[in-house]
């Protein structure tokens, strides 16, 4: 019993990790070799109105550098329009914004309330102000690429498509810690799973930092929703449009100010995973929903339910193994253990601001999956807020 345990275990892990790329992977250019991928309908010169949202709350480290990135998008002036929304600041972030000085001609708009209900309700409140056919939205903190805007337009003239997703990269320094080599690992890795996803169907949810949709399918979420985002996008997807990926349409982010920073931040996201994926439980009719479930489930759930719930058990497996005396299973308990103390050395030597490379990935690799049994019981007590606590930035 202990060795299928085990090896069931051990193939969910696979599957997860590197199984479900190389089967996306297989599928695509045994789909391409065949020529059964060409889109139709696609719509020639796409290029619409664009609303630019920025939804900030107490910003003004970075509200200003936001703007001058954001009023440098290589656009169409005349269809591009600016709307910034800050309820709740109570910092500079306001006058900063209202003492801008925004170019005669540009479309600009900022809304303001006093009372903080979250960023769901902020947008909400302001969806309304949108009258152009595509609405982009992005983190304050988070600085876009040029040609982001014109990059994912390209996707909309697809009438399949609801949601394009922008790709989002961690800005490292060359002495960076573990937060800054994990995040940018994991980024990585995450761009390209979603660039596979996309080719055989379609993303699974967007991040916040950069992503657009089509204005009239915008959906109302709960307010409660703690990623929101996600949950939006994938709503999106659940009517039957595709979450297109743009990776030439990028949001650049600095590292968190630390792995406590980063936790946090983790803790929340997983919290806001576990509570997404039961509201998306309508996904789990593969018959009704096809490719989109299969990913769903391949993609999520797999991440935020399965695979941590597999570790531990994995674990017990092998050891219960090893004691029967079976040397294949000795061995593999120790590069196990060698594994989590390589995990703890990275813990205790990022305390001691020692920074060795080859321990940032299994020190991060247990960050995240720690931040995934805390954000499980969150989940489960209720008790996580829809207000960012935000995290840090270095």
């Amino acid at each position: 019993m202990w060795e299928s345990v085990f090896w069931v275990g051990i193939a969910i892990v696979f599957y997860n990790f590197i199984g479900y790329p190389i089967f996306i992977f297989l599928f695509i250019k045994i789909r391409n070799l065949f020529g059964l991928n060409k889109e139709t309908g696609i719509i020639p010169n796409y290029e619409p109105e664009v609303t630019f949202v920025i939804p900030a709350y107490n910003e003004e480290r970075w509200i200003v550098d936001k703007i001058a990135n954001s009023l440098a998008l290589k656009y169409p002036k005349e269809k591009l329009h600016f709307l910034l929304v800050t309820d709740g600041s109570n910092d500079g972030t306001m006058d900063l914004i209202d003492n801008y000085n925004v170019p005669e001609g540009v479309s600009f708009r900022h809304f303001y309330k006093p009372e903080r209900n979250g960023k769901i309700a902020a947008v909400e409140r302001i969806m309304p102000e949108i009258k152009t056919p595509i609405a982009v939205f992005t983190d304050a903190n988070a600085m876009v690429n040029e040609e982001a805007i014109i990059n994912i337009v390209k996707k909309f003239a697809n009438p399949k498509v609801g949601v394009v997703s922008g790709e989002k990269r961690i800005y490292q320094e060359q002495t960076g810690d573990a937060t800054a080599a994990g995040e940018g690992i994991y980024w990585k890795y995450e761009s390209f799973l979603k660039n596979l996803d996309a080719q055989f169907y379609s993303v699974i949810g967007a991040a916040g930092e950069l992503f657009a949709i089509r204005t009239e399918l915008s959906p109302t979420i709960p307010r409660d929703s703690i990623i929101e985002d996600f949950f939006l996008t994938m709503t999106i997807a659940t009517k039957g449009y595709k979450i297109a990926y743009a990776p030439d349409a990028y949001a650049m982010e600095s590292q968190s100010a630390s792995v406590k920073e980063e936790l946090k931040r983790k803790i929340r996201i997983a919290a806001g995973g576990f509570q997404a994926v039961t509201r998306l439980s309508r996904l789990f009719n593969i018959f009704k929903y096809g490719r989109l479930s299969f990913q769903f489930i391949s993609r999520r759930v797999f991440r935020w339910f399965v695979v941590p719930a597999t570790l531990p058990i994995i674990l017990i497996a092998n050891i219960i193994l090893a004691q029967q005396g079976n040397q294949f299973y000795q061995i593999v308990l120790l590069l196990q253990i060698a594994f989590y103390v390589l995990a703890l050395i990275g813990y205790l030597f990022e305390k001691r601001k020692l920074r060795i490379k080859a321990l940032f990935v299994p020190y991060y690799f247990c960050v995240m999956h720690y931040a995934v049994y805390r954000g499980f019981f969150r989940f489960l007590k209720g008790n996580q807020s829809v207000l960012w606590e935000r995290a840090k930035r270095a």
